[in-house]
């Protein structure tokens, strides 16, 4: 038996042998083409060379391309299972001529691989053509052999590919096997056409025509070839069997789900089977392209996957989770042909173990509520839509996984009643915003997350994408188009872009489209928690909704934006390991330049502590391991030991970033959903610059990493080395001499102070015997002198001094240092009882421009900003001696 692994290697070689380079499958999420989930056919990853706007070191290429129909417009899923040929995931094997041959050779080339290279019988083979083409009838009939009979024109578009209402496009023609009479079905065109009996194992698009509108159509100028033949029904040919699902790889898989749950496989649960081996390979080829399981946008079709075969799972009786068990058979059965598979194994067993186990729960709730609500209900009766919703509301169970569950019992669903009470949920979520305070323009952003959905962030791998515009919002309104010169918000239904969140900072780029588009992205937020808005002025052209844009994020800024936030999530975790396991994050901001993490703690950290810690990171950095991402629900990651971040509102699913080599498990474990590096190296290095307080019991550090780092520390080396040139030392003897400086400069301070206090003591301004003398103020001894430069602080034991050398009196000193006065006033303990020294002092603060002072009777101190009045404070002190004394 020829297995499907011979087949598409057998496709490979022939085409690669007739001058064909040999082009690897393109991941299954579209690298060109925004209007697609998944790539669905062979030719996407070719789109912009078809188009023109891209060109290859090559003129004609063959892949084995993969495959997913399980979205949008393209959506098999229901099917899958019950039908010989419908999957969600398929190989499409295809040989492409750009500009180099056309329907002559592409024919030759498909019938010599057919009939002579695989030993397909002619005799069963149809082919069709577009009614119009009469080249291709005539080349079929003179390379092929074929009678007219059995050369069918088709007049539908069945036959006339394009790609899209304008651009270009062409007359196909398809070669279909005929399985033979005991199999139900007519040939292609007739009334029973639908059958199994005929069937499509070739597609050749004869890409002839530009649609430059809807009524004129034009020739292209190099005519080129898509072709595309379906593998796994090449091989249910080759393979003498009508049923896909009878094929090799299809029979391992199936098999090793019968083995696992001890059932036969062409029972009772022969569909059950089938499903978890289609979807299996559809999980297993997404997971390892990196799509997880989300609630939104591609995550959602993956989960919708999933749980469609875990149901299936269930209901043929594994009494544990199924799915990550077979994907050892997966592995060995495509694994050679698709290396990323066996690179992605443990993430795509861990990713289906604990979806399988999370969502056992949910089907067992839902299925519960769904015995009691189909209780009463007979064939073909109808299950309240509100029914419905409270399934999917209360325990995630989608409203197609309930359509399908009552299936079996030929019982429908009430969509209408369904959708409207989704529809009241989102008018109550609607007014709870609004009511809560949130900003006034949130009314747009709900009509923008109910007609689109919500924004798909494709940035965890990459920096560039496309998207289309699903809305314009410019001054809290949403508008249709927007002009060079304008600022607005620009929304597409997927981005590479981050929106700020969980302490990151949103990315900044470029967003460029046809006819000159060029829009400068400043920031990028994220209203509602799951639009992205990007903030972006228009440089050039015009941008329109609708339009698909390329979205090209600045990549040096993610990188250093990147490190910082991986660098917070290991300065967590040292912080708990070094001061306590009562350190929690308080907030954070993480930006390109910097990071700023707020944690709690109720006093300032040592030097020591920051030393240690700051040493602990950097150990990690250069260990350099690999950062691991996993899907979970907040509760299970919890219970992992991973930590929350501050301030972060969690859906239904997480994304937990391990990093490091801790003794037990990984050194950090934490909920994040922002990005990081994929290896701790990446941060290059790590330096706290500053350590202080915010508030009470909470404390914040601000550091640098990478560049950034090495260029503070470049800074810091740069003055220390002026430093020593000025010291005239090396840079290791700067602290010694510094402090040698400081000393010195402590003890002059000393020195000097002493002599301004025996030259006040000697004589105040320039030691006069005049000013130092004692004079008589209302019949009692006065000393009042302004010392120049001297401390304040040491006016009290001149006070004292001057005191002693009166014997009984009154002593005022006031200090002038840089433009300000310092005051003392002592009163003799004989004087206290007609004299007290604060309300004395408090007349020279108010002549100094000060007021208040305060002591006690016999001594008292003030100050002033006016140092220039000292003269006229000491004269103020004088009149309120010679006052009180008139009173007495």
């Amino acid at each position: 038996m020829t297995s499907t692994n011979d087949i598409r290697r057998s496709f490979l070689d022939y085409f690669g042998s007739a001058g064909h380079s040999i082009v690897p499958s393109a991941p299954l999420v579209p690298q060109n083409d925004p209007t697609l989930m998944f790539v669905n056919a062979g030719m996407v990853p070719f789109k912009n060379v078809f188009t023109g706007l891209e060109t290859r070191p090559y003129s004609t290429a063959t892949s084995s391309q993969k495959c997913v129909r399980a979205g949008g417009k393209h959506n098999d899923l229901d099917n899958v299972g019950y039908t010989a040929r419908h999957h969600t995931f398929f190989e499409m094997l295809g040989n492409f001529s750009f500009g180099d041959y056309f329907k002559e050779r592409a024919i030759e080339l498909a019938w010599g691989l057919v009939t002579k290279e695989w030993g397909v019988d002619p005799n069963r083979l149809t082919v069709t053509v577009y009614h119009t083409d009469d080249e291709a009838f005539d080349l079929w009939k003179r390379i092929a052999g074929l009678p007219d009979s059995r050369i069918i024109r088709i007049p539908t578009s069945d036959n006339f590919w394009s790609m899209g209402d304008t651009g270009p496009c062409g007359p196909c023609s398809e070669i279909f096997y005929d399985h033979g009479d005991h199999i139900p079905g007519g040939p292609p065109g007739s009334p029973n056409e639908d059958g199994d009996r005929f069937v499509e194992i070739w597609n050749l698009v004869f890409m002839q025509y530009e649609q430059i509108d809807p009524a004129t159509r034009v020739d292209l100028p190099k005519p080129s070839i898509d072709t595309g033949a379906g593998l796994e029904r090449v091989a249910a040919v080759l393979q003498g069997t009508h049923d896909n699902y009878d094929t090799d790889t299809f029979k391992t898989l199936i098999q090793a789900s019968g083995e696992l749950t001890s059932t036969d496989t062409q029972g009772s649960f022969k569909a059950s089977h089938r499903v978890i081996a289609d979807h299996l390979r559809a999980a297993g080829f997404l997971v390892a392209d990196g799509v997880l399981p989300a609630s939104e946008g591609r995550g959602y079709v993956l989960r919708r996957i999933m749980r469609r075969a875990m149901r299936h799972a269930h209901l043929i009786g594994a009494k544990e989770p199924l799915m990550h068990r077979l994907v050892p058979a997966l592995i060995g059965q495509m694994g050679a042909a698709y290396p990323e598979l066996v690179r992605a194994q443990p993430l795509i067993e861990e990713t289906l173990k604990l979806e399988e186990t999370r969502f056992r729960q949910t089907l067992q709730n839902g299925l519960r509520l769904l015995d009691e609500a189909t209780g009463s209900l007979k064939s073909g009766d109808t299950l309240a839509g509100d029914v419905a919703f409270k399934l999917y509301d209360t325990f995630g169970f989608p409203y197609d996984l309930t359509e399908d569950a009552l299936r079996a019992q030929n019982l429908l669903v009430d969509r209408a009643g369904f959708d409207a009470a989704m529809a009241e949920q989102k008018r109550a979520a609607r007014a709870a915003w609004t009511g809560s305070g949130e900003a006034k323009d949130a009314t747009v952003w709900f009509d923008i997350a109910e007609v689109n959905g919500a924004s798909e962030f494709i940035g965890y791998t990459g920096h560039d994408g496309e998207g289309v515009v699903v809305a314009l919002v410019k001054d809290g309104k949403a508008i249709d188009s927007a002009k060079a010169g304008e600022t607005v918000a620009i929304v597409t239904n997927q981005t590479p872009f981050y929106g700020e969140s969980g302490g990151q900072a949103g990315d900044a780029g470029i967003i460029s489209g046809d006819n000159g588009l060029r829009a400068v992205v400043e920031d990028t937020s994220k209203p509602l928690g799951k639009l992205h808005a990007h903030r972006a002025t228009i440089e050039s052209g015009e941008l329109k909704v609708g339009d698909a844009v390329k979205l090209q994020v600045d990549a040096d800024r993610r990188t250093r934006t990147r490190a910082n936030h991986s660098a917070t999530h290991l300065l967590h975790a040292a912080l708990r390991k070094h001061l306590g396991a009562h350190v929690t994050q308080k907030g954070s901001l993480v930006a390109a330049d910097r990071l700023r993490f707020d944690f709690s703690h109720p006093k300032a950290m040592s030097a020591e502590e920051i030393t240690t810690v700051e040493a602990e990171v950097n150990a990690h950095i250069r260990e350099n391991n690999a950062v691991n991402t996993r899907l979970m629900t907040p509760d299970e990651a919890i219970a992992e030991g991973a930590m929350a971040l501050f301030g972060e509102k969690y859906g239904d699913e997480v994304r937990v970033l391990s990093m490091g080599l801790g003794d037990e498990r990984s050194y950090s474990v934490e909920l994040c959903g922002g990005t990081h590096v994929t290896a701790l190296g990446d941060i290059g290095l790590f330096k706290i610059i500053a350590e202080s307080a915010v508030s009470a019991g909470v404390r914040r550090i601000e550091a640098l990493t990478g560049e950034a780092a090495r260029s503070y520390l470049t800074e810091q080396e740069e003055r220390l080395k002026a430093a020593a040139a000025t010291l005239k030392a090396r840079p290791d003897e700067v602290a010694a001499r510094v402090a040698a400086l400081v000393e010195d400069r402590r003890r002059l301070e000393r020195e000097l102070a002493d002599a301004k206090r025996q030259l006040a003591l000697g004589g105040g301004r320039g030691a006069s015997e005049e000013a130092s003398a004692t004079e008589q103020v209302a019949g009692v001894g006065f000393i009042g002198q302004v010392i120049d430069g001297l401390d304040a602080k040491n006016l009290r034991g001149l006070v004292d001094e001057a005191k002693k050398k009166l014997g009984s009196g009154v002593a005022v000193m006031i200090a002038v240092n840089e433009g300000r006065a310092g005051v003392s006033v002592g009163v003799t303990d004989d004087l206290t009882a007609r004299f007290s020294a604060v309300d004395l002092v408090k007349v020279a603060a108010t002549a100094l421009g000060g007021q208040g002072g305060g002591g006690r009777p016999d001594m008292a101190q003030a100050g002033g900003p006016d140092g220039s009045k000292a003269a006229e404070a000491v004269a103020a002190v004088k009149a309120a001696l010679e006052s009180a004394a008139i009173a007495a």
